[in-house]
């Protein structure tokens, strides 16, 4: 089980970073998201895969589950969507800016938008 989810974290690390590398806004943000995704899963797993057991001591428990990973997960959650939310109006104001999608603002060969001649619409 301890090597699937390391592969699954692995998965999600290398196709963000990839993602996160590319030219274009939008795959900037899902790329972002991924690696979210995977520090999520990595902090989760930290506390180790208890499956049945509480998360709070009782003197009835025989064992228990590792609370604080569970907390940093909600509070990596919360910060993830405060970023992506940020990131997206970023790239949608750039783009109402720039007029294209590119992360550097650079026009490619073939793209008919963006700004001609240094000139501002």
């Amino acid at each position: 089980m301890e090597a699937l989810i390391a592969v699954i974290i692995g998965v999600l690390t290398a196709c963000g970073v990839y993602l996160a590398l590319r030219a274009r806004t939008f795959p900037v943000v899902i790329g972002l998201t991924l690696l979210s995704y995977a520090v999520n899963l990595f902090l989760f797993v930290t506390g180790r895969l208890t499956i049945g057991q509480p998360a709070v001591i009782s003197d009835q428990a025989v064992g228990y589950a590792d609370p604080l990973p569970q907390a940093l997960v909600l509070t990596a959650i919360v910060i993830s969507f405060a970023m992506t939310a940020f990131i997206i109006m970023l790239a949608l104001k750039a783009r109402a800016e720039l007029g294209t999608d590119h992360v550097d603002g650079r026009l490619e060969a073939g793209d008919g938008g963006g700004i001609q001649g240094g000139e501002r619409g």
